[in-house]
């Protein structure tokens, strides 16, 4: 393996191993999967001489992963169903949104379906380090929602997909008047008032919040970034529902699992199904795995880790997808393309029926004393 190669590994298994430290380590777990997005470009662009060509769509590809997760972990974590279902609402809004731009590659799609979802995950996140986000009312969730899709998502979408700006040679060229090849600090010592501005702008926010955590409530615990300090504002106490195998659950598995592989498909390397084949192909292995789930647990099986369940039905879909390819498809298949669908897959449907459970358990009214 090429050092090229190695940093590559490296880099893919970081943004695909760190999500998963979302359903306990939700806020510091989504922070660190964001600045390897940010980062990870700039890694293969001065450590490597990798073609970055279809860079982008392998990044839709991995912000959509880790976004899935996310979602996933607020069938564990998040115990308000109206800010659940804002979530929801946002999270398959823009999930529909990047499917459309990956088949056609209008850039002003991504506009049009911002992502919202993960500043208002983030901002939930933020309040549940101290404060139960219980106190939030319906009105201050639709309204956080609203303040970040209109005046936050909108400018960055536009500058990222429609301008198509880099910010690195927007701050060089049209802010500190150099060439863009000039080191940052050659730039700022020849611009010290920007230093100076940015010391003012410290101060600013530090009064900000400062002035912003006097005004807000008491706090409701001591803060931590472990969710499972504060099992209150979680579903980890709830009674787990009983799941049936034919529910709206299973389309909106069905759904999430084919929309997360089409987009997949269209920037994994010797992979090209139609949309129509990649959502049969997988709908079907979801609608087969619920079969085989729900026949073990008639027979009292159960796992005692998400671990457990992981590798188990990995081995069932690997079946699964063997029986399907060896009887309905006649064309080759990429190995490794196929390989990793499975896991991707299987990862997607533990997790969603490891949680589906508490999301779908029966809550006393949390939300009907609020101010709607």
């Amino acid at each position: 393996m090429s050092s090229d190669q190695l940093i590559f590994v490296i880099v893919v298994l970081a943004r695909l191993g760190i999500p998963l430290l979302i359903f306990r380590y939700p806020l510091p777990a989504i922070l660190a999967a964001l600045v390897i997005d940010a980062a990870d470009q700039t890694i293969f662009q001065n450590y490597t001489d990798l073609e970055l060509a279809g860079y982008q769509g392998y990044d839709k590809a991995l912000d959509v992963y880790y976004l899935a997760i996310a979602y996933l972990s607020t069938f564990r974590n998040w115990a308000d169903p109206f800010a659940a279902r804002v979530a929801q609402f946002l999270w398959y809004y823009r999930l529909v949104g990047v499917v459309a731009f990956e088949l056609t590659q209008v850039r002003a799609l991504l506009l049009v379906f911002p992502n919202t979802f993960e500043y208002f995950f983030i901002c939930y996140e933020v309040v549940r380090l101290a404060w139960n986000p219980d106190r939030l009312s319906h009105r201050q969730v639709i309204g956080l929602a609203a303040f970040i899709w209109i005046f936050v998502k909108l400018p960055q979408e536009w500058w990222i997909h429609i301008a198509q700006l880099d910010f690195t040679d927007f701050m060089k060229e049209d802010v500190f008047g150099v060439e863009v090849d000039t080191s940052w600090g050659t730039a700022i010592g020849e611009n010290l008032w920007f230093v100076a501005l940015m010391a003012v702008v410290v101060v600013v926010v530090v009064l900000v919040v400062r002035k912003t955590l006097a005004a807000a409530p008491a706090p409701d615990w001591s803060a931590s970034v472990d969710v499972d300090r504060h099992r209150q504002s979680t579903r980890l106490d709830a009674t787990p529902a009983t799941v049936r195998l034919l529910e709206w659950d299973l389309v909106e598995k069905a759904m999430l699992a084919g929309l997360i592989t089409v987009i997949f498909a269209q920037v994994i390397p010797n992979t090209d199904p139609t949309v129509r084949q990649t959502i049969v192909s997988v709908s079907t292995v979801v609608v087969a795995n619920a079969v085989v789930s729900a026949w073990l647990a008639r027979r009292g099986r159960t796992w005692e880790t998400t671990m457990q369940q992981f590798l188990a039905m990995a081995a069932v879909n690997a079946v699964i997808m063997a029986t399907y390819w060896l009887f309905f498809r006649r064309n080759s298949v990429d190995e490794g393309a196929a390989i990793f669908f499975l896991l991707l897959l299987t990862l997607i449907i533990t997790l969603y029926d490891r949680y589906r459970p508490l999301r779908s358990a029966t809550y006393p009214p949390i939300g009907a004393a609020r101010d709607a």
